[in-house]
């Protein structure tokens, strides 16, 4: 049996009684809660957002530069440049020694593909471009497919399928449910499609 927890947003702090309530009662049911450190005040949520507008311009440039052709050392090199343009920093860059700024997955590379002078994008390709962002110290991360040209309706569908995935998933991610039945929402609309899930 699936328990939903839905109520009051997370108030990082001067907690409502109401909120205190609900944290205190699911902590008694031994729901796992996160801690309150994690929770954000309206201030830091203001810098993740300005960091994530520059991370989705950045996504919305590479929309319109991405091309067949292009080696994905050039990708790296337009996330660098322009990340940098807007005085911020690519979060990967020298990450525990990974040496890109962006990670580029080609077809069947899950995700985490490393940009490289020899690896080209030709027709009917399918590239996963991965873009971490800091601003002001705030992180933000989103990643987009693009497809390459002439792409074969199979791949075209596990796009589809995968883009229907991510909106159940937000869709799902509301206060107070669990990131199980997050997951699980994915999960399930993957494999009634003919898809597995990492």
């Amino acid at each position: 049996m699936k328990k939903f927890i839905k109520g009051v947003r997370f108030a990082p702090k001067n907690y409502s009684d109401e909120v205190e309530a609900k944290i205190q009662h699911y902590k008694k049911e031994g729901y796992k809660l996160p801690s309150r450190h994690l929770l954000r005040t309206e201030e830091q949520l203001a810098g993740i957002r300005e960091s994530a507008k520059i991370n989705t311009a950045l996504l919305d440039y590479i929309s319109a530069n991405i091309r067949e052709g292009m080696s994905t050392a050039e990708i790296d090199h337009m996330v660098y440049e322009f990340t940098t343009d807007h005085d911020a920093i690519p979060a990967p860059f020298m990450y525990e020694g990974f040496p890109k700024s962006v990670c580029t997955s080609i077809n069947d590379v899950v995700c985490h593909g490393i940009p490289s002078t020899k690896e080209f994008l030709r027709s009917g390709d399918i590239v996963n471009v991965d873009v971490s962002t800091i601003y002001k110290g705030y992180f933000s991360d989103a990643s987009r497919m693009y497809m390459i040209g002439e792409v074969k309706p199979e791949m075209q569908r596990l796009v589809q399928v995968a883009k229907e995935c991510r909106d159940i998933g937000v869709q799902t991610a509301q206060p107070w449910v669990r990131l199980g039945d997050v997951g699980a929402a994915i999960q399930e609309h993957a494999e009634k499609n003919g898809y597995s899930v990492v």
